[in-house]
């Protein structure tokens, strides 16, 4: 009797071992400049940035979800970063996502060999944590983000602005990975916003994507690792956003007293604000306490979801893809910020990468570029996968610009007057693309 139960307990325990399969490991790594690194124009650094990676294997596969505190990732640093992590770390460059949070806080060519060996290290020392874990996933709403394309009322042309009735996903999508026994190792949350509060400082910042992981990993005790991946947020502004128009004002009539007209031309960064003038100044703490303020409300969101996250899994099987589709082009032969339609000539066709890592029914789908949020909400309801995510601005920058969807190009937005696309192919090769390898991946999981 003794030796049936012993055989019986040893079956149990290889059943046990078998359904736990999955691994995973976190890392965070300060990424700041130094003072002397910064280019002209920036005049400090507010808050640090971080490169944060989350890795995680089963017995077949291991992949890398990535995220950056910078503005984008050109296509020449995401082919030096993965095949830098790829070489030193053994996962394939096709396993790996490296998603920009698109700060426009952060000098725009920030790189060299000692800033992407601090990338590479942040995957290497998660790798290097690897340990059995489970995964679950949940969402929420947050309604910080808020279309930006409106039309002005003066004017009665297409202007930035708040747009409350505009297309705007809300949903905050939450990954976790804890150990077996409940310790929490990870968050991975998506959410659709741009990081542009405090851009005009002209100091490095993490911005809101930057706050909110620093929130969600104090309330932790920072024993976990959050990581933002950037939504479809091209047309998606902080619904916060009035120090900026307050500042942009301000900033048009300095311009105006010296006989120069920046009202449909904006110049990066604050560029001709005194810093000295009370109003200015003001308007510039304004923007400072905003990134607090959001990433607080969206850091409750996020620690909301994760508690209410039942349904927690060790046995997965993971697959990973990506590809390049391939746009008609134009090119731009006026210029003007909004307002007006452009003219335009044929030009070269764009390459746009895409990407897929799933998890079980977890769809981490990737596009490298600033995507409008229709085009994220469209591949929701069409993929295959229960809980599906759109990252952008990842594994590259497509010469595209942003990537409006097809309805957008009636109108003429800032985003729409400067794409590269030519009207009417971007959303489906977009969508079309990624449900290729959803597929794909639901034949490769049976």
């Amino acid at each position: 009797m003794k030796t049936k139960l012993l055989l019986l307990c040893l079956v149990f325990s290889h059943i046990s071992f078998a359904q736990n399969n999955l691994k995973v490991g976190a890392a965070k790594v300060d990424i700041t400049p130094e003072l002397s690194e910064l280019p002209s124009g920036f005049l400090g650094i507010y808050d640090r940035i971080h490169s944060r990676a989350i890795v995680i294997a089963d017995e077949n596969k291991t992949v890398a979800l990535v995220t950056l505190d910078v503005g984008a990732i050109s296509n020449d640093m995401a082919k030096s970063l993965l095949e830098k992590i790829a070489t030193q770390t053994g996962i394939p460059t096709t396993n790996i996502m490296l998603t920009a949070t698109h700060t426009h806080s952060v000098p725009f060519r920030i790189g060299g060999e000692a800033f992407e060996a601090k990338v590479v290290n942040s995957v290497k020392q998660a790798k290097d944590k690897l340990q059995p874990a489970k995964i679950g996933y949940g969402e929420g709403v947050s309604y910080i983000n808020v279309n930006r394309n409106i039309i002005d009322p003066k004017t009665r042309r297409w202007w930035e602005g708040p747009n409350y009735d505009g297309p705007s996903d809300k949903t905050v999508a939450v990954v976790t990975f804890e150990t077996l026994d409940g310790k929490p190792i990870a968050v991975h949350y998506n959410y659709a916003m741009h990081a542009v509060t405090v851009g005009m400082l002209d100091m490095v910042s993490g911005d809101a994507p930057g706050t909110t992981s620093k929130y969600i990993e104090d309330t932790f005790d920072n024993e976990i690792v959050a990581v933002w991946s950037t939504g479809a947020c091209g047309d998606q502004n902080p619904i916060y956003f009035q120090q900026t128009y307050d500042l942009r004002e301000l900033r048009i009539k300095e311009f105006a007293s010296r006989g120069i007209d920046i009202s449909n031309k904006m110049p990066p960064g604050g560029q001709g604000l005194n810093r000295n003038d009370p109003q200015v100044a003001k308007l510039m703490q304004q923007q400072k306490q905003m990134i607090v303020s959001m990433g607080q409300f969206l850091g409750e969101e996020v620690m909301h979801v994760m508690r209410g996250i039942e349904r927690k899994e060790s046995k997965v099987k993971i697959y990973a893809n990506q590809k390049i589709v391939n746009c008609p082009g134009r090119k731009r032969l006026d210029e003007g910020r909004a307002g007006y339609a452009g003219t335009y000539e044929d030009a070269d066709s764009i390459d746009i990468k895409l990407g897929l890592i799933s998890i079980n029914d977890i769809a981490f789908s990737s596009v490298g570029g600033e995507v409008f949020n229709p085009i994220s909400t469209r591949l929701k309801k069409e993929s295959p996968f229960a809980h599906t995510m759109m990252l952008t601005l990842t594994n590259g920058y497509a010469k595209s610009g942003y990537i409006p969807h097809d309805a957008a190009f009636g109108t003429y937005t800032f985003e729409v007057v400067s794409s590269r696309l030519k009207p009417g192919f971007a959303e489906s090769a977009i969508v079309n693309g990624i449900l290729d390898m959803m597929y794909e991946s639901k034949q490769f999981q049976k």
